[in-house]
Order: C-alpha cells, then sequence, then structure tokens
C-alpha cells in the first residue's frame, strides 16, 4: 500500500461502515416487514403490529451500530459515528422510498401521509434511533471490544 492510499483510505471507512449498518439492519427489516403486514396488521392494527416490530428493529440496531464500524476498521470520533448513522439513513429512506413505490404501489404523498398516523410516528422516533445507534454505541475511550474486523490491514 502507498502511502497516498493510505490517508485516502481512512476517509471511506464512515461510509462504508453505513452501508454495512444500513445493510445489516435494512435485512432484519425485510424479513419482519412481511410478519407485521401480511399478520399482524390485518388482526392488530397498523400501531400495534409497529410496536411489535419496533423492539425487534432497535436490537437489530444495537448489534449492527457495534460491528459495522468495527468491520469496516472506523476509528474517529463521534462526528464519524454520527456521520454512519445519518448516511444510513439517507440509504434506508431511499431504499424505503423503492420499496413503497416498487412492491406496495404507494406514493410519496402516500409515505409522507402514513408519518402523520400513530404508527408512522412509531416509526419516525425508530428512525431516529437508526441515526443515533452508531454514535450511542460507540466505543468508549478505554472500553475494550471483541469486535474484530472483517479482513486485516495487511490483506487489504
Amino acid at each position: 500500500m502507498t502511502s497516498e492510499r493510505a490517508p485516502r483510505r481512512r476517509y471511506i471507512r464512515a461510509p462504508h461502515a453505513a452501508a454495512i449498518y444500513f445493510a445489516l439492519v435494512f435485512a432484519v427489516g425485510l424479513l419482519l416487514g412481511p410478519v407485521r403486514v401480511l399478520w399482524l396488521e390485518p388482526g392488530l392494527g397498523k400501531t400495534l403490529a409497529v410496536v411489535l416490530e419496533t423492539p425487534l428493529l432497535i436490537a437489530a440496531m444495537w448489534f449492527a451500530a457495534r460491528v459495522a464500524p468495527a468491520w469496516a476498521r472506523v476509528d474517529g470520533g463521534w462526528l464519524s459515528y454520527l456521520s454512519i448513522g445519518v448516511l444510513a439513513l439517507v440509504f434506508q429512506q431511499i431504499a424505503d422510498l423503492a420499496v413503497g413505490f416498487g412492491l406496495r404501489g404507494m406514493t410519496l404523498a402516500d409515505q409522507l401521509a402514513y408519518f402523520s398516523t400513530p404508527a408512522g410516528m412509531i416509526y419516525v422516533a425508530t428512525l431516529l434511533v437508526f441515526a443515533l445507534m452508531p454514535l450511542i454505541r460507540m466505543p468508549r475511550a478505554g472500553a475494550a471490544t471483541s469486535i474484530k474486523p472483517l479482513r486485516d490491514d495487511a490483506a487489504g
């Protein structure tokens, strides 16, 4: 690795971590979404279905927000971890709009109107948790971590 390439790689770590964080949590959401929409909502209603789904999504966020930065070897401060969450939220919203348009036939107006419902307000709160979770789970000074990067620097 050349000396010019080493500093440049450091700047792509947060976006890489954001992509990993987004992918892990979105995968869980893709598994839980059909269960919520097809099985829970018809019997319990949208709000209660979202209430039941939310803790599982937050658990996925809790796990992914620690694992993704470690795998991407993020070594920055609080701003790096906040940027991971915000960028992952951008990825998530793009994917959510695509799923809404493509699979559910929703318009942008439909998706925005959802935010004003009780279930939508819970969803907005969950999005805020999603954006902040990497910062919340950021390793603190002096704290040991057992999460290993996917590969070592010598190999990559």
